[in-house]
């Protein structure tokens, strides 16, 4: 009796530490005079989010420029994906949302380089596959509904000898989620370019994405040959509940 009291003990804790989690989707856009100290972030705040104890799990990524797969970088565009360990409110200004969020020094960052900064906050609905061998969005302690807003994080880390497959297949897939019925906006984002890629996606409903996801033809097929020739030495596939979101790309609000 007492070890059963002991185990519900652990999983109530265990359940009310994940309720306190966020995911955060960062993108930040530098002037174009900044480019050069938009790389020289990628090495300095890997340091400001390693030693940040509320974060949990961490990427810094650059995009890609047509919001998916892409080849072609966007060297004014660059992303942070993290697990922050506090619920990150959406009241407050940009700035002080970004402190929040990864601390004084990467927030002081994008007002010194006068960056424009986006950020969208979420909650995993369902994940299968890991990222860098770990799972970082297994904290799954939402649902949706079926008329609500969602977003999808897809990425894959592309096999050596299978990326000229991949490259010549991804950009009809690409093409057709942009005009995809229900489709919202999108993010080309990645680790190493050409390798190591993720796309991140909003859509009016699941309904929508999934109509995309199995009903199109041509992502249908990508799908096929992905399984059949094994393109990926790891993928991950994640849905989310959108939170809410702050800030502006290009002078707006992405979700609108």
């Amino acid at each position: 009796m007492l070890l059963f009291r002991i185990i519900r003990y652990y999983f109530a804790i265990h359940k009310s530490l994940q309720l306190h989690l966020t995911t955060s989707l960062t993108i930040v856009r530098y002037p174009a005079w900044a480019i050069p100290f938009a790389f020289f972030a990628m090495m300095l705040h890997r340091f400001a989010l390693y030693f940040n104890k509320k974060i949990s799990f961490y990427k810094l990524m650059g995009s890609g420029k047509n919001g998916s797969f892409d080849k072609t970088p966007d060297l004014r565009q660059w992303a942070i994906m993290a697990v922050n360990a506090k619920v990150v409110p959406v009241q407050g200004s940009c700035g002080e949302i970004t402190t929040q969020l990864y601390g004084k020094f990467i927030s002081s960052w994008y007002k010194i380089f006068s960056c424009e900064v986006f950020h969208i906050f979420l909650e995993p609905v369902q994940s299968h596959g890991t990222w860098d061998a770990k799972s970082p969005f297994a904290y799954c302690n939402t649902s949706l509904e079926d008329d609500e807003r969602m977003a999808t994080l897809t990425r894959a880390t592309i096999r050596l000898n299978k990326l000229k497959y991949f490259w010549q297949n991804v950009a009809p897939a690409a093409t057709a989620m942009l005009t995809a019925p229900g489709f919202i906006t999108s993010f080309g984002i990645g680790e190493i370019p050409w390798i190591k890629q993720a796309t991140f996606s909003i859509w009016e409903s699941k309904a929508a994405m999934q109509q995309f996801a199995y009903g199109s033809k041509v992502h249908a097929e990508i799908i096929k040959k992905t399984r059949a020739q094994k393109w990926y030495s790891e993928d991950m596939f994640v849905r989310f509940k959108i939170l809410g979101s702050v800030g502006t790309l290009r002078g707006k609000n992405p979700l609108g």
